[in-house]
């Protein structure tokens, strides 16, 4: 095992006792007065390699009782114990590690899903890329610990213990070790030894839901961290004895970063919304405290504060929102530095801070690196009240074009000691040469992913093929079963929902369309590129050709459907509206109609049922049932909104406190019956052994049990929004999952009459509610279905992934049988957007709101193998002497039905012109004539002409 042999060079400092460790006011009740110390024999079992050394426990209380111990003592203690660490014990990872949850006595394998490939990076996540040798990165990726080689791309996971999350990851200065703080309910920190990846020491305690930052002290003795919401704790550990050290509120608003100082012992700083902290380990009267000084910002606006580092005499560089360094001292502004002309010095926020070799390195979100001159900052000072200083920095980079930096690590190859690995929120991992001469490289784009949330995605119905598209606008092609990209387009708004097309309409099964925030609907095509293009790539690389695009809305396209028959394709718009397109070689549009609110999801009736009808979802809980449109019965000649079409409507009434009440009434019935019957049994004891009933006895007896009075019902003030609505396999019958208030249940729902309904109160409840388990707060976004197995496939709100399977013989989704839940994404922003199956049932995908996308393999013998050798790409022959098509890039863009109107009105002007032309050239003929017959009249005798007074006016 590696180990790491701290320094004895820092400077003095005391360690408080451990009575005093957590004395402090602000440590909450009910945290715990310390963290765990292995040493207790139910923990021992569960550790693989022996047990705790039972000496442990004096030690520590020698060191922590010793009044002028120093850090550095402890650093020599600490090199003392890790003599005993190279034959230290290791957790059994396997133990600990979080697992699929299933249905009590379900028998449900736990291997039903296993991952296959990720294709995703949370590159928006801070500070999510961390180096750990020449050619191996770690990050965050939901709830998995991902381990990328960067030279082979081969890729491994660790799961978390909690199954809650990431929060933070940092690296221990031997590289020796890292440390996972993850989320969840009071999560843990767990330790992990590298390479091998085992579990050495577990950090309890520490936060109540999730850890924001971590870091390791310059002499790896120390561990840091800040929790996030709703407590914020800045703690420091002595990681080894898995021991809270010290411990204080950090502040009351989010807490982006925590660092100890690299040369200044016993200092810390953190740093966050509208904030910075200066923390001294400082001595008092009752111990060793975490003494905090909060940074005032002066004439200076309040700013949040991303990145910052502590210079060696003491005073701290950090970045402001305006792209500013600020400069501290003594918690206040020293000076503001800027560029000369009023310059920022980066636009934008400056994410990090590098000293290295001397030099001041700069990264900011607007994409640049730059070296500043250490030596003029450290020594800057100006006169003016404005406290600002002017500086140019001596080099500068541009990583791409559009690239936003969020951090960056040094490579840890002897040979390339100027090469960085940059983290890019536009989506992507670069290698940056910092030489910045005229021999350096350009930056080189590593790796290729989604910025932000991968809002959809669709599976190709012929071969492994997946096609996403996110808000970064980007719509990308993965060979999922081959673990390879394909190809990617980017746009300039960002993509909302995506349909592959099935082989009925292309029987490459190369089509696909996508919907976009800008309103517009682009339909592309996957092709393989012609031999001469290929020639400049790659052998099998492959393009996307954009084979149609049209703009039926003049907002966001929320949601798109395509019908069972695969002849006519809707997409719903922010803009309140439903437009209808005819299928085949081209998408002919048909016509739209207007909605009540805002479209969340929509689903056409099933092939089988007698009417080819549209379900529409909205946001305020209202469901519309349209017919589908006829083509040749609407005139589109003046306008393309259809009117008469056939609708049914609904409006959802909330059931979840009746059924929550009943639940009660049934509990509390069964509570009472259970009491009389021990009662009764008691009674009938006492008379078989003769003994009277006392008075008492019988006048409760007589005593009628009131009933309690009923709960009021509770109905949530906003509708509760609906998510997903689907057809029953009855006509006339549909399922809703719904949003806020209302989760927990699937809900089956009729068409109901109002004038017809009997009872008014019921009108809008649903026939069915299905309890989903555990899932009483948790949204289920999205349902996928199979049509061979007898399952639903559930993303959901906290990021996990869920098969629903069905009750033998079930006839509806009202039958559900044992579940099965793994965590995936993140379950604090990773919420799911879209599940769905590939063509042949082998594997299941998952994206979400984390930028993540899972690949799992389903549990069948043999699936990859035949996978790999099915999968293909689309030949290009179909579409060689298609023209190009002109995309349309303009924001201000005429909609379909605006450009319909905007023709129309360019016709009745143009049909108004040429009347006004006509009647302008008959005037003209007129005055024409009228000169004629005047000049005639001035050539009579005077006696014969005619008296004309308003010639003048006339003319």
């Amino acid at each position: 095992m590696c180990t790491f042999m701290e320094s004895s060079e820092h400077k003095k400092m005391n360690v408080e006792s451990n009575s005093d460790s957590n004395a402090s006011s602000d440590l909450p009740s009910n945290q715990p007065e310390s963290a765990d110390i292995l040493q207790s024999t139910d923990q021992s079992e569960n550790l693989t390699g022996g047990h705790q050394p039972p000496e442990q426990a004096d030690e520590t209380q020698h060191i922590e009782n010793d009044p002028v111990v120093s850090v550095s003592a402890i650093g020599e203690r600490q090199a003392a114990e890790d003599v005993l660490d190279e034959e230290s014990v290791f957790y059994n990872y396997s133990d600990y590690v979080s697992q699929p949850s299933c249905s009590e006595n379900s028998q449900l394998p736990s291997d039903l899903l296993s991952l296959y490939y990720s294709f995703g990076y949370d590159c928006k996540k801070r500070h999510n890329l961390h180096l750990m040798d020449e050619e191996t990165v770690m990050f965050a990726a939901g709830n998995l610990l991902q381990i990328l080689n960067l030279r082979t791309k081969e890729q491994k996971y660790l799961r978390t213990t909690s199954g809650g999350g990431i929060g933070a990851i940092a690296v221990h200065p031997s590289r020796c070790y890292l440390a996972v703080a993850e989320n969840g309910e009071m999560p843990n920190i767990n330790v992990f030894e590298y390479p091998s990846m085992k579990l050495f020491k577990i950090l309890r305690g520490g936060t109540q839901r999730a850890y924001a930052s971590v870091d390791f002290s310059p002499d790896g003795t120390l561990l840091a961290s800040v929790g996030a919401n709703p407590d914020y704790m800045l703690t420091v550990w002595r990681w080894k004895k898995e021991v809270t050290m010290l411990r204080y509120k950090a502040f009351s608003q989010d807490v982006f970063n925590v660092s100890f100082s690299p040369e200044n012992s016993g200092h810390l700083t953190t740093s966050g919304s509208g904030h910075i902290r200066f923390w001294t380990m400082a001595r008092t009267f009752t111990g060793l405290k975490l003494q905090g000084e909060l940074g005032r910002f002066g004439l200076t606006e309040i700013s949040d504060i991303e990145g910052y580092v502590e210079l060696p005499d003491g005073k701290v560089l950090s970045g402001s929102e305006s792209g500013n360094m600020l400069l501290w001292e003594g918690g206040l502004i020293k000076v503001e530095i800027t560029r000369k002309g009023n310059k920022t010095c980066h636009q934008g926020a400056i994410m990090q801070f590098v000293m290295d070799e001397g030099e001041l390195i700069t990264v900011g979100e607007d994409g640049n690196i730059r070296v500043w001159d250490f030596e003029t900052i450290d020594q800057a000072d100006t006169t003016d009240d404005s406290v600002k200083f002017e500086l140019e920095p001596m080099r500068e980079l541009r990583v791409g074009s559009t690239a936003v930096l969020q951090s960056m690590v040094k490579s840890l190859n002897p040979d390339t000691p100027t090469i960085w690995y940059a983290q890019d929120a536009r989506g992507g991992i670069w290698k940056v040469d910092l030489a910045i001469s005229l021999t350096s490289k350009e930056p080189e784009q590593l790796f290729f992913y989604h910025a932000g949330s991968v809002t959809s995605c669709d599976v190709s119905p012929v071969t492994h093929l997946l096609a996403t598209t996110g808000v970064d606008g980007s719509v990308r092609v993965y060979d999922y079963a081959g673990k390879t990209s394909i190809c990617n387009s980017r746009y300039n708004a960002g993509g909302t929902s995506l349909i592959w097309l099935p082989k009925s309409v292309d029987s490459q099964g190369s089509t696909f369309v996508a919907g976009f925030e800008d309103g517009v609907v682009r339909v592309l095509g996957l092709v393989k590129q012609s031999r001469r293009d290929a020639a400049l790539h790659q052998a099998d690389s492959s393009e996307l050709v954009l084979r149609q695009v049209f703009k039926p809305h003049k907002e966001r396209v929320t949601c798109m459907a395509l019908d069972s028959h695969a002849k006519l394709m809707a997409t719903a718009g922010a803009d309140g509206t439903v437009f209808f397109f005819g299928v085949g070689e081209e998408f002919s549009p048909i016509g739209f109609i207007s909605t009540p609110a805002l479209a969340s999801h929509m689903s056409w009736s099933p092939a089988n049922f007698p009417r080819n009808t549209l379900l529409i979802s909205f946001s305020d809980g209202q469901v519309l049932e349209v017919e589908a449109p006829d083509d040749s019965s609407h005139d589109s000649a003046k306008t393309y909104q259809i009117s008469g079409l056939k609708t049914r409507q609904y409006k959802f009434k909330s059931v979840k406190s009746k059924i929550q009440r009943e639940e009660e009434m049934k509990r509390k019935a069964e509570e009472k019956a259970k009491k009389l019957k021990e009662k009764e049994e008691e009674r009938r004891k006492r008379k078989a052994q003769g003994i009277k009933e006392d008075e008492e006895d019988e006048e409760e007896d007589m005593i009628e049990v009131e009933e309690e009075k009923e709960q009021p019902l509770y109905y949530p003030e906003e509708p509760s929004p609906i998510l997903q609505g689907f057809y029953s396999k009855t006509p006339d019958r549909f399922w809703l999952t719904l949003d806020g208030y209302d989760t927990g249940y699937l809900y089956q729902c009729s068409f109901q009459d109002e004038e017809a309904s009997l009872d008014r109160d019921t009108l809008g409840e649903p026939n069915m509610a299905v309890l989903l388990e555990s899932l009483d707060s948790i949204a289920v976004r999205c349902i996928g279905f199979s049509e061979s197995e007898p399952h639903l496939v559930m993303g959901l709100g906290n990021g996990a992934v869920r098969l629903q399977t069905l009750a033998d013989n079930a006839k509806d989704f009202g039958d559900l049988g044992p579940q099965w839940t793994i965590n995936m994404h993140d379950n604090c922003y990773g919420q799911v957007n879209k599940v769905t199956l590939s063509y042949d049932r082998g594997f299941l995908i998952s994206v979400g709101c984390d930028g993540n996308i899972f690949i799992y393999k389903c549990r069948e013998e043999g699936v990859i193998e035949k996978a790999l050798s099915m999968t293909r790409i689309p030949s290009a022959k179909k579409y060689v002497d298609s023209k190009k098509i002109d995309d349309i890039d303009d924001p201000n863009f005429y909609s379909i039905e605006d450009a319909k109107q905007k023709a129309e009105q360019d016709k009745r002007m143009k049909v108004a012109e040429e009347k006004k032309q006509r009647s302008r050239r008959k005037i003209n003929s007129l005055r024409h004539q009228l000169k004629k017959l005047l000049r005639k009249n001035e050539e009579l005798p005077e006696h014969l002409r005619l008296e004309i007074k308003a010639k003048q006016q006339f003319f």
